[in-house]
């Protein structure tokens, strides 16, 4: 995905003002068809047909009334159940999931259509006229009565659609499942673009290149941009943070090897600082929202270990997954197959951290929690090469200790360290 549909994609001004753009247009085109056909009609001579037209029109002029008076207030009633969404998903889950309501393809289509809509019969009004006489009349509201119409069922539509996507959003089962399901998609692309576990020989650095802008998180890399450059430069670029670092002005972003050391400015708008985190080229990110969502649901205020264990079944899909996956760094090559970039990535070990070091802390006194992790950590022994079991071995370790320190009876820990995929069913 390229960098600018991904940032319009976590954008929400983008499609409601691209909405009123062609609603703007579509109100042009429907008044100037009633424009046209009232001028056809009086070249022919068919006044009878112009009245009757006419008197058609004011049931749509009705329409449009009506449905300018009525769209702002709706727009409001959206508006509000979208506060109300995202201030419960914020607080009973994780800020970090604020933003799938920001990329909900349903919220932005039903705030552009209801906006297009407020828009065209605020324009579709400006064509309306007092004139009676057929020889005289100048435009009847024939097809804007029928645009708004259109508009209007189509808002309907998408208002169910946008009711349920929100009811769906604010259950923390969907929510995991849309999380898990994005973690996958940058698994995927990781994988089409060549990961390796084996660092790739560089040649000597000549330079590095040290970041100038704003401080904030590494959000995405364009990397088209970077490999046009290095090979224009003759050299291979390395990209030093990985994607999600925050990074400030002075830290080395990319380091060059052989060739020459491009200039700072060319690489500038290449790198995607922001205030936030994306899931665009974020492989540990998913793993950050579940683990969050998981400590949100173990946090005294909230009690709720069954949905912490519904975040570790996620966490344990998307490590399985990674077991036999290469990691380490991702090389992009240009067109004649020559290396360009390199890109960290998180390694095994890092990201087995991420998804249960803060779990196991805040769950070691939840018997569904840790009978769910010792479930986990064993499958992922069972599917884990040989050479990557250190980490899952040292969490089994800490989760006994643990459970030890947080249980007095015996027979309770005993029972706290079975395997269960339930936790406790």
């Amino acid at each position: 995905m390229s960098p600018l549909r991904e940032r319009l994609r976590d954008s929400f001004w983008f499609a409601p003002v691209a909405g009123m753009a062609l609603a703007a247009v579509f109100a042009a085109v429907c008044t100037g068809a009633d424009a046209a056909v009232v001028t056809w009609l009086q070249d022919r001579g068919e006044y009878q047909l112009i009245r009757d037209l006419a008197n058609w029109g004011h049931a749509g002029k009705a329409i449009i009334s009506t449905v300018s008076t009525a769209m702002l207030t709706f727009i409001g009633v959206v508006f509000s159940i979208s506060l109300v969404a995202l201030q419960m998903a914020a607080s009973q889950m994780s800020p970090r999931v604020v933003r799938l309501y920001v990329r909900s393809r349903i919220t932005k289509a039903t705030f552009s259509v209801f906006l297009a809509t407020f828009v065209f019969a605020l324009l579709a009004q400006t064509a309306y006229e007092g004139e009676t006489d057929p020889r005289r009349i100048s435009s009847v509201t024939v097809f804007s009565g029928l645009g708004a119409l259109v508009l209007v069922l189509g808002s309907l539509v998408l208002f169910v659609g946008y009711v349920h996507s929100t009811l769906r959003l604010m259950r923390v089962t969907f929510v995991i499942d849309r999380v898990t399901r994005e973690s996958f998609s940058v698994l995927a692309e990781h994988i089409v673009q060549g990961t390796t576990q084996t660092p790739a020989e560089l040649p000597d650095p000549v330079g590095e290149i040290v970041h100038t802008g704003a401080a904030g998180v590494l959000r995405s890399v364009d990397v088209a941009r970077l490999t046009r450059v290095a090979r224009r430069y003759g050299t291979v670029l390395r990209l030093v943070p990985r994607i999600g670092d925050f990074i400030v002005p002075g830290t080395p972003v990319l380091t060059a090897h052989g060739g020459r050391l491009p200039k700072g400015h060319r690489l500038g708008s290449a790198l995607n600082v922001g205030v936030e985190r994306t899931f665009h080229q974020d492989l540990g990110f998913g793993l950050r929202q579940l683990s969050d969502i998981a400590l949100r649901a173990l946090s005294p205020a909230v009690n709720d270990p069954t949905t912490a264990v519904q975040a570790l079944d996620r966490i344990h899909q998307f490590l399985a997954a990674l077991a036999v996956r290469p990691l380490g760094e991702v090389d992009h090559r240009d067109r004649s197959g020559a290396l360009r970039l390199v890109q960290p990535l998180p390694g095994w070990a890092d990201l087995v951290d991420l998804g249960l070091t803060e779990i196991r802390h805040a769950g070691a006194s939840q018997p569904q929690v840790t009978r769910r992790l010792a479930a986990a950590l064993e499958d992922l022994l069972r599917i884990t090469p040989e050479g990557r079991r250190g980490p899952l071995l040292h969490h089994r370790e800490r989760l006994e200790s643990a459970v030890a320190r947080e249980t007095a009876d015996e027979a309770d820990r005993v029972f706290a360290l079975v395997a269960d995929r339930q936790g406790i069913g």
